[in-house]
């Protein structure tokens, strides 16, 4: 479980840190919150949907299923052209403190003293330049975070948004994948509105994320592929294991 500490320059100005490398933490996520601005970039290659989370709906990229991401490969490499703006922000973000402010956080595991690592913080007290660009596209990001809660809303309250049970199956292993909690658009009523609502959906940023989120409905066999791909790469594994093994049998005798 990721645990945030809160960067106070009184604690933290001769404090390093580890950079990300590659998205290890990501393994167990099958779902990742998106934005607004990214929208273009995710719907070529993730199929998008929503959740009810804290009494409201919230957009999400489907990485994969119980608990497993399949954009990931077992060496950290993401396994697609763009990744969410929320991933690429680790090991730092903006976490809601007892005030109910924003602060900006780092994970713990990448705090630490070892001077081979990144600094926190510049000679004159202030954010390392890597550190003060990561801010920065966090403070962009929550900014946007805002415009997609209330593009939802909007979606909500116009009654477009419906559960949606998404099942992956393939024929070849006879094998079938679901998932429960995710929410779509329906079509219908969306090809229902009037003038007036279509035009208030699109003043509000609304109308962009619906369509998006239909056009990435047909990347599901992406996440099709995904899964055989993760269970070839499991198969020669586990051969490329037992390959080795007969090398050892037998090992600890010396004998002919």
């Amino acid at each position: 479980m990721l645990e945030w500490i809160a960067i106070s320059r009184t604690q933290h100005v001769n404090k390093r840190f580890w950079s990300r490398q590659g998205y290890f933490f990501s393994a167990e996520y099958h779902l990742a919150p998106i934005l607004l601005e990214e929208l273009a970039r995710l719907v070529p290659h993730y199929v998008l949907g929503f959740i009810y989370q804290n009494e409201g709906y919230h957009p999400v990229a489907v990485l994969g299923f119980n608990e497993c991401n399949l954009y990931l490969h077992r060496d950290g490499r993401w396994l697609g052209d763009y990744v969410p703006a929320s991933l690429r922000e680790y090991p730092f973000t903006l976490a809601k403190a007892e005030t109910n402010k924003k602060v900006f956080c780092i994970e713990r595991q990448h705090l630490t003293d070892d001077l081979s690592a990144e600094p926190l913080f510049g000679e004159k007290g202030n954010l390392a330049n890597q550190v003060e660009q990561t801010l920065s596209f966090l403070k962009q990001s929550e900014c946007n975070r805002h415009l997609t809660t209330a593009a939802c809303q909007v979606l909500s309250e116009a009654g477009l948004i419906e559960p949606w049970p998404l099942q992956l199956s393939w024929v070849d292993k006879q094998a079938s994948l679901h998932m429960q909690g995710l929410h779509c658009i329906n079509q219908q009523a969306l090809n229902q509105l009037g003038e007036g609502t279509l035009a208030d959906l699109h003043r509000r940023g609304a109308l962009p994320l619906a369509y998006a989120q239909l056009f990435s409905m047909s990347q599901v066999i992406q996440l099709t592929e995904r899964v055989k791909f993760h269970a070839q790469e499991q198969a020669k594994q586990s051969k490329l294991e037992n390959d080795i093994d007969l090398f050892y049998e037998d090992g600890d005798e010396f004998k002919f």
